[in-house]
């Protein structure tokens, strides 16, 4: 996968993110940018989520 491919992916996942957890901003998901853990706890935060299940619903969309 390139980068514009990748890219991509992360806009069409960001998007179905805001549209199931509505109080995450584009910032909150900007922050992934190289920051993994710190988004996986953001998501935690805002969702309720466990760690695991974050990740598996990202990498469900």
């Amino acid at each position: 996968m390139d980068k514009l491919e990748l890219k991509g992916k992360w806009n069409e996942i960001k998007g179905k993110v805001k549209q199931a957890y509505g109080d995450l901003t584009e910032d909150d998901l900007t922050h992934e940018e190289g920051k993994d853990d710190e988004l996986y706890g953001k998501l935690q935060q805002k969702t309720g989520k466990t760690r695991d299940e974050v990740i598996d619903w990202l990498k469900s969309l």
